[in-house]
């Protein structure tokens, strides 16, 4: 920090302005982005798949809840964990606030996971979350989706960094979640999102991986504080928000 560039008032007004420039610059191209987005192509879903819910055994379709927009997040939380994910429980801290609004907007938007609802639900009251999780164990639709696969097939394709050593990061969230290195990674993040129309299901788009940095609420922020976002390679230092006071940062 003390190598940083201290400049004038009159300066920092000319680099700022500059700067100013290349973000709204950023916020046109985004614009652009978002409306490529929507006109992307629908595929119909043919499969039936069903979920479980606090309501009850509900299909696709069901889960819209009379709104024409539907928004899944997959959420990595696998028959083995015993806990969510640490960064995807990041995630969903930023997102339980927002959810009547875009209810507002005809969106329903809603979690899902592999493990059996009740682990979901006990995990959702430790959060203090609100919003709708469901769990689709017995379906193929987190496996359809790309958000999750069998612990045979994920041993096999991470069998080279299981040769390696497994990374930090992975065997930190692995423990996290209560689980090993295959049991973490046979589950993917993902975000889909589907519309109905005239009584059919499309399915509209799907990003994962940093495709999902738009959920993090804490990220936009973080990099707009002096120091940003201050990580060197791996988001080792998200815990999830009741466990900052019991671990070092």
């Amino acid at each position: 920090m003390t190598d940083h560039k201290v400049a004038s008032r009159e300066e920092w007004l000319v680099a700022s302005e500059a700067l100013l420039a290349r973000e709204k610059e950023h916020t046109r191209m985004g614009d652009d982005l978002a409306r490529q987005r929507r006109e992307l192509p629908w595929v119909r879903v043919e499969k039936e798949y069903s979920f479980e819910t606090d309501e009850g055994i509900k299909t696709l379709a069901e889960l819209f809840d009379g709104r024409s927009q539907l928004l899944v997040y997959h959420f990595m939380f696998g028959p083995s964990y015993e806990a969510g994910c640490p960064i995807c429980s990041s995630t969903a801290d930023a997102v339980n606030g927002v959810v009547p609004h875009l209810n507002a907007r005809d969106v329903t938007m809603l979690y899902v996971s592999r493990a059996p609802l009740e682990k979901l639900r006990t995990y959702k009251r430790r959060m203090g979350w609100s919003f709708p999780w469901v769990s689709s164990a017995g379906s193929e639709f987190n496996f359809d989706f790309n958000a999750s696969r069998t612990e045979e097939l994920t041993r096999e394709a991470i069998k080279p960094m299981i040769d390696a050593g497994i990374p930090p990061v992975v065997d930190h969230l692995a423990n996290a979640s209560g689980t090993d290195a295959v049991g973490y990674l046979s589950e993917s993040p993902g975000f889909s999102t589907f519309i109905s129309d005239e009584g059919a299901v499309f399915h509209a788009y799907s990003t994962t991986a940093r495709g999902l940095e738009f959920l993090m609420g804490y990220y936009p922020i973080l990099d707009r504080a002096p120091k940003g976002r201050d990580e060197v390679d791996s988001p080792l230092w998200l815990r999830r928000h009741d466990e900052y006071a019991q671990r070092p940062t």
